[in-house]
């Protein structure tokens, strides 16, 4: 009896120890659509190492940046063949593919706050519509990171809807400039190396330009002395996705631990960015700079412009109706419209 009870133990011990009942380890290749140095592209990073942290080494990401494997545009396309692993982008790069992704990369006049967009993202439905446009292209999505609410900077002061009748801005093509004009203002294509030397000269009276913190820095709010915060019109996501293939591969203890990464990067770009632009917005006050922060009722008009435009979007991409939808039924939930 007794050799046969030693007999088992030491065939399940040789089970447990062969290969086939070891961990499997997982290397993959995600790019970012930013360079080394850049603070998204830091963040990367670090997700990167806290998979590895996580999943005690049986998950490790090399994080490539943008360009150096395919181009910035061509990511979703190489996930979904395999030849990236993941990604780290701004889904607005896919438009081309369905208008969706630019609607949902960019959402314009929806979101005052980072916390409103990944509510809606998270738990009013908006992930999994967004998922249904990605099951298309054979790729996952991990999770979403909302970059920050872009502020307004302007030489006149913008206390509303109305101040914007008539305003001479820049703003970037596409729906951006649309929601500006369909709101009385007079948009204009510029790049951002033009945006200073353009306020200076008075050829434009505002622009849609970036966080409050990036424009302080470079020195905005000397010559543009009223900008508005928070912002109320632009708010970018970026995504993490990964081969869905590769995906429902996986171990669900992996799955959720990628999902918790996400989150935990979600929230640290969030917190990071705001107390940068805080600061930012503490400093400008001391120095005299006029912030317009608009009321509720105001941003409630300009989204109900911007939703105009949504609109002619939905007519071109069944997904982008639903995601509309979604996201309506959300903001009126909310009492944000």
């Amino acid at each position: 009896m007794l050799k046969k009870v030693l007999g088992s133990a030491v065939v399940a011990l040789a089970l447990a120890c062969s290969p086939a009942m070891a961990k499997q380890n997982y290397e993959w290749t995600f790019q970012s659509s930013d360079q080394p140095g850049i603070f998204m592209f830091q963040m990367a990073e670090n997700y990167s190492k806290w998979m590895q942290e996580m999943t005690d080494g049986q998950v490790k990401i090399s994080v490539a940046s943008t360009g150096s494997v395919v181009q910035y545009n061509e990511t979703l396309d190489s996930v979904s063949a395999g030849i990236l692993q993941g990604e780290f982008t701004d889904p607005s790069y896919f438009a081309g593919h369905d208008p969706a992704f630019g609607l949902i990369g960019n959402t314009v006049g929806a979101f005052g706050h980072p916390s409103e967009a990944l509510k809606f993202i998270n738990y009013g439905g908006g992930k999994e519509i967004f998922q249904k446009l990605y099951d298309k292209y054979n790729v996952h999505l991990i999770g979403v990171v909302i970059t920050g609410v872009e502020a307004f900077v302007s030489s006149k002061p913008l206390n509303g809807v109305a101040d914007l009748k008539g305003l001479k801005m820049r703003a970037p093509e596409g729906m951006v400039q649309k929601v500006f004009a369909a709101a009385g203002a007079a948009p204009v294509n510029l790049p951002g190396s033009e945006v200073y030397t353009s306020l200076e000269k008075g050829v434009i009276d505002a622009a849609d330009y970036t966080l409050f913190s990036v424009n302080h820095k470079q020195g905005m709010h000397k010559i543009g002395k009223y900008p508005v915060f928070p912002g109320f019109h632009s708010m970018p996501l970026q995504v993490v996705t990964i081969n869905k293939d590769i995906w429902d591969g996986l171990p669900k203890s992996i799955q959720t631990m990628m999902e918790t990464g996400v989150w935990r990067l979600a929230t640290e770009v969030f917190f990071q960015y705001e107390m940068q632009d805080l600061e930012a917005a503490a400093k400008a006050r001391a120095e005299g700079i006029q912030i317009s922060d608009w009321s509720l009722e105001e941003r409630a008009k300009f989204r109900n412009i911007a939703r105009g435009q949504w609109e002619s979007v939905t007519k071109q991409s069944p997904i982008a109706k639903e995601y509309a939808e979604a996201l309506v039924k959300f903001m009126k939930s909310q009492g944000l419209m």
